[in-house]
């Protein structure tokens, strides 16, 4: 990490209305070491390259905190992040607010690792757990205020996980690659029968030609006409999908 890394990720972030601060960068870029380095050892990500990194990991992390902020983002809003990965978008969404952030994953190899990120950084509202969203919801059911789930399954099965964890009026935001019109279409019929409506869609271009962002809003606005959750791996396996 050098001085002009820190200086150019402030431009950056610049573009999507961030503003961050030296020690924030500093702290986004160090998340990031930890992640490349770790990853010769433990299995966390595909992207390894340091530009890649900053586009493809911190920068599109970040993509959506202009948005949790119009939403209602606040210091005593508690966060959700499923199938965090290296830690991606929770920490570095930790770094930026003071909001309380929890992050999921169900391999408990990568939250050893993030859990130790956290530490390092010195992150005093963020925490990791090795779970799957199932078995959260039945813990932690209506807990939070804001779920989060970035490039990991598709739409309807992320609207089934956050439905009971969400508390009223809660939303889900999801960031992922430009989705097909059948995911889409999905989509709606998933959170009709989950007690969530779809509000908005917008997709962002990264950093040095690295591909597009689209970032879904959902709101839980009522009760499920199903029984959530269902059980572990039924929402991954046999996605709610409208019948042919």
């Amino acid at each position: 990490m050098t001085e002009q890394d820190i200086q150019t990720l402030i431009q950056e972030a610049q573009q999507y209305e961030i503003e961050l601060s030296n020690e924030e960068a500093k702290k986004l870029l160090k998340h990031l070491e930890c992640v490349i380095e770790r990853n010769q050892f433990v299995n966390l990500t595909r992207i390894v390259d340091w530009q890649d990194g900053i586009d493809k990991h911190i920068l599109d992390s970040l993509t959506s905190l202009t948005t949790l902020q119009k939403l209602g983002l606040a210091k005593k809003s508690h966060c959700l992040d499923i199938g965090t990965g290296a830690g991606f978008p929770g920490i570095p969404l930790s770094i930026c607010t003071e909001s309380q952030f929890m992050l999921i994953d169900s391999t408990a190899k990568k939250i050893k690792e993030v859990q130790h990120f956290i530490d390092k950084l010195e992150l005093n509202n963020c925490s990791a757990q090795a779970i799957r969203a199932e078995e959260l919801a039945k813990i932690q059911p209506q807990s939070f205020n804001f779920i989060l789930a970035r490039a990991v399954s598709q739409l309807s099965t992320l609207i089934e996980y956050a439905s009971p964890l969400l508390s009223s009026s809660g939303y889900l935001v999801v960031m992922k690659a430009v989705p097909s019109e059948e995911e889409c279409k999905a989509s709606l019929y998933a959170a009709d029968l989950c007690g969530m409506t779809y509000v908005s869609r917008e997709t962002l271009a990264l950093p040095h030609n690295a591909g597009f962002r689209s970032i879904f809003i959902y709101q839980k606005t009522g009760k499920a006409k199903i029984k959530l959750p269902r059980n572990v791996g039924v929402a991954q396996h046999h996605p709610l999908c409208p019948k042919e």
